[in-house]
């Protein structure tokens, strides 16, 4: 996601141990314009797990978000006198694991 790990931080610091169901519409009316993009990885973790491991998909829990960063892109800025101003395009890595209530 081309978004910081701090700004990505303020979504997903509520949605562990919430419900798939309960964490989407909860991302839905937040005003993060970038919680439609966390929604989509809960979405797809949670379609993997119903697909791949055979979980009930109303029994998935969002045991835990991984969030790291990614690779930074370093760009410059023209400024003044022929200068350069360093600007820096931060990125951010997201995990989200679910698992079925019964196993945990």
């Amino acid at each position: 996601m081309s978004l910081s790990v701090r700004k990505l931080h303020v979504i997903t610091q509520t949605l562990p141990g919430m419900y798939v169901d309960d964490a989407l519409t909860q991302l839905q009316f937040m005003a993060s314009p970038w919680a439609k993009e966390v929604a989509k990885v809960v979405r797809s973790a949670a379609a993997n797990a119903e697909n791949n491991y055979d979980l009930d998909p109303s029994m998935l829990r969002i045991v835990r978000m991984d969030i790291g960063p990614a690779e930074t892109l370093r760009r410059y800025k023209p400024r003044a006198r022929g200068q350069a101003g360093k600007h820096f395009r931060r990125h951010s890595n997201l995990t989200v694991i679910v698992d079925d209530e019964e196993n945990g």
